[in-house]
């Protein structure tokens, strides 16, 4: 029950950061990143801001999984509590890029090294978050990229049209309770995000670090 609260948790805030830095940052997808070959060229063909960030969102994402491998493999070698370190850290990075957001946005140019540096340090934090979801909820449904949880409820969902075998029924309608929650709390960040984001503009960037720290405020990481 932690876990899944932990993934709930994780899947709510992906969707918030990924809507906010998109609003915030002329159309960077700080989660979703391989969106941004699609916003890159974009960019280019309609000549606005914020290509840059888009161009080097991906290799940002790489570098932060590979240095989250090693760092959990380096934390559990020592027996510290790796999940829960990481969670920290991504918290400390959510925190980083709400204090930049707030004190330098708007940002009216999404090229500009403040709206650069915001953005990666976003892209940093959810990258980490999936390299954290990854090496200790592996079994819990994605938290931050909800198209191959969609085809796998909706393949479900036919296979309950069918005439299956009942070991396969009730394989399709565990999935579909497994996976189902996680893809409404992405859907709702969204629109979190983009309520608060017309009401509050950057200070919106205040609440994915109070929602990273609620597993471990709450004991729920291990």
């Amino acid at each position: 029950m932690e876990s899944r609260r932990t993934s709930l948790l994780l899947s709510l805030n992906g969707g918030y950061v990924d809507t906010l830095g998109f609003l915030s940052l002329h159309g960077l997808f700080t989660t979703h990143v391989t969106g941004n070959f699609v916003t890159f060229g974009a960019s280019l063909a309609h000549g606005t801001s914020g290509a840059i960030a888009k161009l080097v969102a991906l290799p940002v994402f790489c570098a932060v999984v590979v240095a989250t491998q090693l760092l959990a493999g380096g934390l559990e070698k020592r027996a510290l509590p790796a999940f829960r370190i990481l969670l920290c850290s991504k918290a400390g990075l959510l925190a980083v890029a709400a204090a930049m957001a707030i004190h330098f946005g708007p940002f009216a140019d999404g090229d500009a090294w403040q709206a650069l540096v915001t953005g990666m340090v976003l892209v940093g934090a959810m990258a980490m978050q999936n390299a954290t979801h990854r090496l200790h909820l592996a079994s819990a449904p994605p938290t931050t990229v909800m198209t191959m949880t969609t085809t796998q409820i909706m393949l479900d969902v036919a296979s309950l049209l069918q005439d299956v075998a009942p070991n396969n029924r009730q394989e399709a309608v565990a999935r579909i309770r497994r996976m189902f929650p996680s893809v409404v709390a992405f859907a709702l960040g969204c629109l979190v995000a983009a309520g608060l984001f017309i009401g509050l503009d950057t200070w919106a960037f205040l609440l994915p670090p109070l929602l990273a720290i609620l597993p471990i405020v709450a004991r729920d990481a291990p």
